[in-house]
C-alpha cells in the first residue's frame, strides 16, 4: 500500500489498480457477488480506513500489503473486514513479541507468492475445466457461481490440511537437526533435473502441447521427488529443484527421474546434476555454492546422465552405498563367489570424470553415477 499526499495509502486485494477500474469492476455484478463469496465480505474500507480501523500505522500497513503481492487501489473501497482483522493479526503477532517486523512481512510474503501461484493454477487448470457450460445458452459465468460456492469451503479445508501436514513434516527436520546453526545453514544434496533441448521445442511445439508437455514433467518429478522422501523446492518450466538430507535419497531420486522419462516417447531427454554441502534455506528456497555447482554440473552433464561432485560421490562411499573402487569391488565380488559367500551389494556405481573448470567455482570434478546391477 503507497501513502500518498492525502494520507488515504493504497493497499491491496485482487482489486483493480486504481479508481477508475474500480468503478469499472463495480459494474459488474456477478464478479461483486464472486468476490463477495469468496471473501465472506463486502467492501467497505479504503486503505487508510482499514489501516486505521486495524490500529496499525500507514507504514506497516503498507509493508504488510506490498508484500502480500496485491496492486494499489488508490482511495477506491475494495477492503473489506477480512482485511483488517488480517492486518490486525499479523500486527498482533509484532506487538507480542512473537514475530519481529521483518518476520512478518516475510511471512505475509512467503504466503502471498505461494498462495498467488496456487489460486492462479485453480482458476486456469481447474474451474476453466469444470465451468464449460452443460446446456446451450448457458454461459460460463453462469455456471461459475454454484460451482465455486461449492468447492469453496472444501478446498479451503484442504488447503488447511495440506499446509498442517507440510508444517509438521518442516517442523520435524528442523528438530531434528543436530545444533541450532544447522536449522538454517543445513548438509542437503541439492540437485536439478533438466530437458534436454527445450528450448528447440519451444520453437517447434504449439504452445497448448508445450503448456501440457511441462505440466507432465513437473508432476512425473514432483511424484517421483515425493514418494523417494525428498523435496520439490521449485519448478521453472524446464527444470526441477528437489534436495534430499542425505545422498543415497538423491541419488535414488535422480536415476529414477532419469529411468523414467527415457520410457515415455514423449518426453525429451534429462539431465541431471547433484551436489551435497552446506546449504542456505530461505522462504522455502535453497541458496549457496553447493546449489549452484549442481546447477553446473546439469548444465555439462550428457543426456540420460547424472553428474554428482566429488562431495556427494564421497558421502556415498562413506554410506556403503557406492564402492571407492569399482575394480575392487568386482575383484571382491569375484574372490566371495569362488568361497561361496555372499559378496557385498552396493546401489550405485561412481566413475570419475575429467576435471574441468567450471566459471564462479573453480576446478570441479564430476562423478558419473549409474546403477548398479
Amino acid at each position: 500500500m503507497t501513502v500518498d499526499d492525502t494520507g488515504a495509502g493504497t493497499g491491496t486485494h485482487p482489486a483493480p489498480r486504481d479508481a477508475d477500474d474500480a468503478a469499472d469492476k463495480a459494474d459488474d455484478p456477478l464478479a461483486l457477488r464472486l468476490e463477495q463469496l469468496i471473501l465472506g465480505a463486502e467492501r467497505r474500507y479504503t486503505a487508510f480506513q482499514a489501516a486505521r480501523t486495524a490500529g496499525v500505522s500507514m507504514e506497516l500497513a503498507s509493508r504488510f500489503w506490498r508484500a502480500m503481492g496485491f496492486p494499489d487501489i488508490g482511495q477506491a473501497k475494495a477492503l473489506t473486514e477480512a482485511d483488517v482483522l488480517a492486518l490486525r493479526r499479523l500486527a498482533g503477532l509484532v506487538e507480542a513479541g512473537l514475530l519481529s517486523e521483518a518476520m512478518a512481512v516475510q511471512v505475509a510474503r512467503s504466503t502471498g507468492q505461494t498462495t498467488a501461484r496456487l489460486a492462479e493454477w485453480q482458476i486456469d487448470s481447474f474451474l476453466e475445466g469444470l465451468t464449460e457450460p452443460p446446456e446451450p445458452g448457458m454461459t460460463r459465468t453462469e455456471v461459475t457461481y454454484p460451482l465455486v460456492e461449492l468447492l469453496l469451503p472444501e478446498l479451503e479445508e484442504f488447503l488447511v490440511y495440506v499446509w498442517r501436514r507440510q508444517l509438521a513434516a518442516a517442523t520435524s527436520r528442523v528438530v531434528q537437526a543436530g545444533d541450532d546453526e544447522e536449522m538454517v545453514d543445513r548438509r542437503l544434496a541439492v540437485g536439478f533435473a533438466d530437458l534436454v533441448g527445450f528450448t528447440r521445442l519451444t520453437r517447434r511445439m504449439e504452445e497448448e502441447e508445450l503448456g501440457e508437455l511441462v505440466e507432465a514433467f513437473e508432476t512425473t518429478a514432483a511424484d517421483l521427488v515425493a514418494a523417494r522422501g525428498g523435496r520439490l523446492i521449485k519448478t521453472l518450466g524446464d527444470e526441477v529443484l528437489f534436495a534430499a538430507d542425505d545422498a543415497g535419497t538423491a541419488a535414488e531420486i535422480a536415476l529414477r527421474l532419469i529411468e523414467t522419462m527415457a520410457n515415455d516417447d514423449t518426453m525429451p531427454e534429462l539431465r541431471v546434476g547433484i551436489a551435497f554441502g552446506t546449504v542456505t534455506t530461505r522462504m522455502g528456497d535453497v541458496f549457496g555454492t553447493t546449489v549452484n555447482l549442481a546447477s553446473r554440473l546439469t548444465s555439462i552433464a550428457p543426456k540420460d546422465t547424472v553428474l554428482v561432485d566429488g562431495a556427494l560421490a564421497e558421502e556415498l562411499t562413506r554410506t556403503g552405498d557406492a564402492p571407492a573402487s569399482e575394480s575392487e569391488a568386482n575383484a571382491e565380488a569375484e574372490r566371495a563367489e569362488k568361497e561361496g559367500l555372499e559378496p557385498v551389494t552396493y546401489r550405485f556405481g561412481l566413475q570419475p570424470m575429467w576435471q574441468r573448470p567450471v566459471r564462479g567455482l573453480g576446478m570441479i570434478e564430476p562423478w558419473l553415477l549409474s546403477r548398479r546391477d
